[in-house]
């Protein structure tokens, strides 16, 4: 059968009214052996089997069991074992302590159980009656007059004032060690919180670059598999270099792929054989650009100002330049499923000083190619939180001639010198 932790918890405090009841009888035994060797200092104090004796033994009983029985309303028991100690006025002055032993404890036991506010008046009245019958007690012994009055207040205050302190003082550290508890408790939760909040952020940035490497990749796949199947029977060479240009496209992708994984191991772990891990830049996009034509997309890339000079100096950072290169790529990627056939512009933008502009900019569908239906994806929230991170603007819109267009502005560290002829260079799509 298994225990009750609770009734475990409470046997200490069951032991507590026996252990007073013992001890009181032990001190009234005292007290009447010592008086009985000295029978001149008795002052009414009475001996074994006399009336009064047994009167004092039951008042000591019924607040032992006073104690115990009323363990779940402390300020009633606190009460009615105060109560006792007028009742005992029949042993006289010099015994009446006895009777304080219970009082002090059922004291201490109230104040840990209320708050002191709340006791304030069983503590006057506990004191008050603890005060009488000290008074009564005296009065019996042969005390007279400020004697009898300052014996009582004496008694009264010290049997409730000094458990009074000494259980509002272990009340205050039990509760400290709570508030230390709950405070411990609260910084674990939230240390919770917060490592679930960095596991959500590398999922959602997984989640990124797993979309913009395979939006672009395989949307460069899909052109190019439409192109292959109109190119079969009418031209199988040119169907022959398509495959082959499938085949690279997804080589890169596996690639990429493979460097994202390296990326996002352990720093102290060996790289696998195959050449470092690529971080894409700014200067990647001419590369990203010259793999959008090869997989047949109408696009070309425009530069003004020192955009390399900025890349290379390290005033545009290195996250900033991969999302920029990110942007771009899921801007073509989005240009080829929803404007298929349409004309695309990637032009990067240094000439104004503090920032890089990078925009893609698409028109109309071809005459006879409607954008494929698919699901709807996450491009567009990517390239906003790719912005965010870096502080960086975005900007994307239909333009007046039906197209699209999506800007990226990306500030610089440094000041940049304009220069006063734009250098352009165009690649046109075959």
């Amino acid at each position: 059968m298994i225990e009750d932790p609770a009734a475990h918890r409470r046997r200490p405090t069951d032991v507590v009214p026996v252990v007073c009841w013992v001890l009181s009888l032990a001190l009234l035994s005292a007290s009447v052996v010592i008086i009985q060797a000295d029978p001149q200092t008795s002052h009414g104090v009475p001996g074994f089997g006399d009336a009064a004796w047994w009167w004092a033994v039951a008042v000591l009983s019924l607040q032992a069991v006073a104690l115990a029985g009323l363990g779940r309303h402390p300020r009633a028991a606190l009460l009615a074992v105060a109560a006792g100690v007028p009742a005992m006025f029949v042993v006289g002055g010099d015994a009446i302590g006895v009777g304080l032993v219970t009082v002090m404890v059922a004291t201490y036991r109230a104040v840990l159980a209320r708050p002191a506010r709340r006791l304030l008046a069983t503590l006057l009245g506990a004191a008050a009656l603890v005060a009488a019958g000290v008074a009564a007690a005296t009065v019996r012994s042969g005390g007279e007059g400020w004697v009898v009055v300052v014996a009582g207040l004496l008694q009264g205050v010290a049997a409730v004032g000094l458990p009074f302190v000494l259980g509002s003082v272990v009340a205050a550290r039990h509760d400290a060690l709570t508030a230390l508890a709950a405070t411990a408790d609260a910084q674990d939760r939230e240390r919770d919180a917060l490592v679930q909040v960095a596991v959500e952020r590398e999922r959602t940035a997984m989640a990124r670059e797993l979309h913009d490497i395979a939006a672009h990749h395989l949307s460069g796949i899909a052109v190019m598999t439409g192109a292959i199947g109109r190119q079969i029977d009418v031209d199988p060479e040119g169907a022959k270099v398509a495959v082959a240009q499938v085949r690279e496209q997804s080589t890169a992708m596996l690639r990429d792929l493979r460097n994202l994984v390296v990326l996002l191991r352990d720093v102290d772990a060996p790289v696998e054989p195959g050449g470092p891990v690529r971080m894409e830049t700014l200067a990647g996009i001419d590369d990203l650009v010259a793999g959008a034509q090869a997989a047949g997309l109408p696009v070309s890339l425009t530069t003004a100002g020192p955009v390399g000079e900025l890349a290379a100096s390290g005033a545009v950072g290195p996250l900033a330049q991969l999302a920029a290169y990110r942007v771009v790529q899921e801007a073509l990627a989005n240009a080829a499923r929803h404007a298929p056939g349409a004309r695309c512009e990637v032009r990067l933008d240094a000439s104004d000083e503090g920032r890089v502009d990078v925009v893609v900019r698409n028109g109309r569908p071809a005459a006879g190619q409607g954008p494929a239906h698919h699901d709807p994806g996450y491009g567009l929230v990517g390239m906003q939180e790719r912005a965010e991170l870096t502080g960086a603007t975005l900007r994307f819109g239909a333009t007046l001639e039906g197209g699209w267009q999506v800007t990226l502005s990306v500030p610089t560290a440094v000041a940049t010198a304009v220069p006063d002829e734009p250098t352009t260079s165009e690649e046109e799509g075959r």
